[in-house]
């Protein structure tokens, strides 16, 4: 009789939890219940599960709203009624139409509408009224027997209890953005919409039996037959089974004398061995569905970087969807696929940002939006923004809303009723879904058609997107594909089209073995030469490959993966590098244990090391070895699961003959560094990236930099970027309207920057002004400009000022007063442009004073930063502070600095005081690493960017020096000007 439920995924409508519902019908002995949504069915197969482990049947159906305006309710009869229901749905939310009034026939459903809100006389066979209880009164001079089969009970529920009913309003004020005092009465649900008892709900239709028994009686017909833990991605990549099986190995085959030789006998094996598994596993169209992806984007000219535990694979690898070499590394392939594993392999796929969507786009027109859709995600309500919102709701302001942030979650903010409020429904709201978004870069293919799982809608992204998030979509059998974008790539891309067209060579960007033995760029690698290169160009990364004096690949993976959050704050980054300085003293368990960790000087570093041990120390086989990493990762679920592997492994070192107090300190070990772990294979492809970037910046560093640029930089902010490109001898120039682009380009040994950077430069106006360029030729003269393009007084004020028309061999402060006149003269409208050009005039202006450092200051406001270096222009005698390079020759000592502020990495101490690392850069252009300990950081905190003078104390540690920072001052570009500084006048 429960016919209208609504949780929480009702989203700003609902208050109840997905699992809530299924409790509380548990607990009134509710034996079936309808799940029906307000225009989605993003939490079904959530319900389900639920409902089924409480022995509760499931109904799966939707209600139709448009806005406020209830239309009906529908529910699937079966599963080609779900289809039907999800299709429907999508339609209009993808088109973004209103539902009919009436529901359109749905062969496979009941559609509920309100009472009275037509004929009964005019309800179609699958067609009924519902019922509530207080529209009960309504019947009493109406034939209920006659019209028993078209009436059924219809209780809606949108909130537990009256409580709840505040909740839902408040939510309801957020979702149209009024005060809750201003909320229409039809916005909101009545207040008999909560949860009553069977026993209550049957005694408001005590007189009407025939309705209670029709409404069972459909009830009774509806059954969603489905069953967990089938796999239903696309099954075949060829028309059948066998033809994929073919195909993949042909293509395996092909590879593996591409990337081995034809007499490789290991690879050999090992390709063999992965076809075997894959095809018992039956996971051959999943390989050649991403093969087909990576090939479209080859022959397109994309780059891409195939990632994740696919790197384990070797079939993978000849496949070219990954660069990474299993055999080389000893990268196990049950890591990522083995008989035990349900769900398939982890293909992680990264392309550059702006050829993403193209492949995406591929993947839509091959297996259309019947079978494919964007992975959906849900996005919650955050501490902040609730407060945000819930501030506006009650009228509060934003100071009000600032004081309450300070601190959310205190118990009393004076005797303020609203702001206590806010602080009830805020907690409430923590965590509760908010709207839809995407994933950041799954893609579901289906074998069925997608709307069988799911309803479907589009986002501003313009590919359809399931209603449904990862976690479902991986529970019902639905795995994604990760088509990802990555800024890296973009560099790679770019840069290797610069090269083409600027300097005229073909890079191969996948010989990357050749790449790891050049002496340049190990040389690059050793010196940390590495800003704009993927990975390796943070302070903290640069500073751990010269601990490591890393130049080689192995030492590279390694780095890429102690460098991660968990790792390193578990103390490991730090026991690496010393086991790494005094190899001879690492102490090993047992000699089995120093021929599997040798390569990493006896510290786990990665997750296959978990499998290394399990499989050659426990004698456990690669399968059940990678359930114990999982087990340990806490991703493989069930407490007994967990006691069985934890068995088998001390039974199998038992039965080997290991002592007990070895065996129980390895798998302390194991399960102390599990949670923390790193796929090898994962780091293994940062540190082929890492490796490509460094090729072409080491043999084309200007190219290379532009192209960092171009993609909006990477750690850093663009002025670091564009120092580093003047390092590589270009000349530099301003923005310029005859030579610049949108974004900033290379002619040779001559940059000049785009006008993208320039701050208030209207895009649209910009783009327009260089197609009349392209078409019309160059612009001779201010005038010629002006009268060609009729610009607005502030955009020519900010070319003038940035530097555009230093080609006329005017200054800027003559070109102004020149525009000033220009543009009083201008055409009044600039579709009807002058029949003749007019002459340039000889202006006769008068002496205009120019001082040095009004360029730099220009650019710093419409740049952010002066192209010059900032010590250029600095009014201070810097030159008795150290600079970097001295620092080696006096560790300990305290020394004297100044420095120009590049970033800051803000950290908390175990006692949870803040701290800070600093990056400067010196008078010399050279880095600069300072740290700031919690007194420091607390009696001189930074004030934003620009200069510092510092004095501390110089830190050794592995060759890497550093700056304890003890006193620190902030000062201006003219902090010591002295009395009449030299001006030049210029005159024309």
């Amino acid at each position: 009789m429960y016919l209208n439920c609504k949780t929480w995924f009702s989203l700003r409508y609902g208050t109840i939890r997905t699992d809530e519902l299924a409790a509380l019908a548990q607990q009134c002995g509710i034996t079936s219940l309808a799940l029906t949504n307000i225009n989605a069915t993003t939490d079904a197969w959530m319900f389900i599960q639920e409902c089924m482990q409480r022995d509760i049947k499931p109904i799966l159906g939707l209600e139709c709203r448009n806005g406020a305006t209830f239309r009906y309710v529908i529910l699937a009869r079966n599963m080609e009624g779900w289809l039907e229901i999800n299709r429907f749905l999508s339609h209009h939310l993808q088109n973004e139409t209103p539902f009919p009034e009436s529901a359109p026939f749905l062969p496979h459903t009941f559609v509920i509408y309100a009472w009275g809100s037509r004929p009964l006389q005019n309800l179609a066979e699958h067609e009924l009224m519902g019922v509530r209880p207080r529209e009960v009164n309504k019947l009493f001079r109406f034939d209920t027997k006659k019209w028993a089969h078209k009436l059924v009970v219809l209780q809606p529920l949108t909130f537990q209890d009256p409580e709840a009913r505040q909740l839902h309003r408040v939510l309801r004020a957020v979702d149209n953005n009024l005060l809750i005092s201003q909320l229409p009465p039809e916005e909101v649900a009545g207040v008999d919409e909560c949860f009553i008892s069977p026993q209550r709900l049957l005694e408001h239709f005590k007189e009407l039996p025939d309705i209670v028994k029709n409404t069972l009686t459909i009830m009774e017909a509806c059954e969603i037959h489905f069953r967990f833990g089938n796999h239903l991605n696309k099954q075949r990549f060829t028309d059948s089974r066998e033809g994929d099986r073919e195909l993949l190995r042909s293509e395996a085959m092909r590879g593996m004398i591409y990337r081995y030789g034809p007499d490789n006998k290991e690879a050999k094996e090992r390709v063999e061995k992965e076809l075997q598994i894959i095809d018992q596993q039956d996971f051959n169209a999943y390989f050649l569905i991403t093969w087909d992806i990576v090939r479209y984007a080859r022959n397109r000219g994309f780059f891409h970087v195939g990632r994740g535990s696919g790197a384990n694979s070797v079939i993978a690898y000849c496949m070219e969807i990954t660069n990474v070499d299993p055999i080389e590394l000893d990268l196990y392939f049950e890591r990522f696929l083995n008989p035990h594993r349900t769900s398939p392999p982890d293909f992680d796929i990264d392309f550059s940002w702006r050829d993403r969507d193209e492949v995406i786009k591929y993947v839509f027109d091959k297996y259309t939006t019947e079978h494919a859709a964007l992975l959906g995600t849900v996005t919650t309500f955050q501490t902040n923004a609730i407060v945000r919102e819930l501030g506006k709701v009650y009228g509060l302001p934003k100071k009000e809303m600032d004081k309450i942030l300070e601190n959310p979650y205190q118990v009393k903010l004076g005797e303020d009723g609203v702001h206590q409020r806010i602080i009830q429904y805020g907690r409430k709201l923590d965590r509760f879904p908010n709207h839809l978004s995407i994933h950041a870069g799954g893609i579901l293919i289906s074998d069925a058609p997608i709307h069988q799982y799911c309803a479907t809608h589009m986002p501003p992204k313009g590919f359809s997107t399931a209603q449904l998030d990862m976690h479902m979509a991986e529970a019902i059998g639905l795995f994604k594909f990760d088509i990802l974008s990555q800024r890296g790539l973009g560099h790679i891309r770019d840069t290797m089209d610069l090269i083409r067209e600027n300097k005229g060579v073909e890079v191969d960007i996948n010989d990357v073995k050749t790449f790891m033995e050049n002496e340049d760029v190990k040389n690059a690698l050793r010196t940390v030469n590495t800003i704009g290169c993927f990975y390796i160009e943070s302070p903290a990364m640069r500073q751990l490959l010269l601990k490591l004096k890393c130049d080689d690949y192995i030492t590279l993976v390694a780095a890429s993966s102690i460098i991660r959050p968990g790792v390193a704050q578990a103390g490991m980054m730090r026991q690496y590098v010393l086991n790494f300085h005094a190899p001879d003293k690492v102490k090993y368990l047992h000699p089995i244990m120093k021929s599997l960790l040798g390569e990493t000087y006896g510290v786990m570093v990665y997750q296959e090391d978990v499998i290394k041990v399990a499989h050659h120390f426990a004698d456990m086989d690669l399968a059940d070895a990678d359930i114990l990493r999982r087990a340990m990762a806490g991703k493989y679920r069930g407490q007994n699961n967990f006691e069985k592997i934890k068995k088998l492994f001390f039974d199998n070192c038992a039965r080997i003959g290991h002592p007990e107090e070895i065996s129980q300190e390895v798998w302390r070990q194991i399960a102390s560094f599990a949670n923390f772990s790193f796929s090898k294979a994962h780091s293994a492809s940062f540190a082929v990236e890492s490796y490509q970037s460094l090729y072409l910046k080491t043999f084309f560093p200007a190219e290379f930099m532009v192209a960092v640029i171009n993609n909006f930089g990477g750690f850093y902010n663009r002025e670091l970027y564009f120092r580093e490109l003047q390092k590589t001898g270009v000349s530099l120039f301003p923005p310029c309207i005859n030579n610049s682009d949108y974004a900033t380009n290379i002619k040779g040994r001559q940059v000049f920057v785009g006008f993208i950077h320039v701050e208030r430069l209207e895009q649209a106006w910009m783009e327009r002004v260089l197609l009349d360029r392209k078409h019309n030729g160059l612009y001779s003269s201010l005038e010629h400009f002006v009268e060609r393009t009729n610009p607005g007084a502030e955009q020519l004020e900010i070319l003038i000022r940035i530097g555009a028309f230093n080609f006329t061999g005017y200054t800027k402060k003559e070109l102004l007063w020149k525009s000033s006149v220009l543009l009083k003269t201008a055409p009044p409208d600039e579709h009807k442009p002058r029949l003749f050009s007019e002459p340039s005039r000889n202006w006769d202006l008068p002496m205009l004073a120019y001082r040095q450092h009004e360029d730099a200051f220009d650019e710093i406001e419409l740049l952010g930063f002066p192209l010059c270096s900032p010590f250029d222009i600095l009014e201070h005698d810097h030159r008795r502070y150290m600079p970097a390079r001295d620092f080696s020759q006096n560790p300990g000592r305290h020394v004297h600095t100044i420095g120009y502020l590049v970033c800051l990495k803000h950290v908390y101490t175990s006692k949870n005081e803040p701290m800070c690392f600093g990056t400067f850069l010196d008078k010399e252009g050279e880095f600069m690493d300072t740290v700031h300990f919690p007194d420091s950081l607390r009696q001189y905190p930074f004030m934003k960017s620009g200069f510092y003078i510092m004095e501390g104390r110089v830190m050794e540690e592995f060759g890497v020096y550093t700056l304890d920072v003890h006193v620190m001052r902030k000062i201006g570009y003219f902090e010591d000007k002295a009395p009449g500084a030299p001006v030049r006048m210029m005159a024309r």
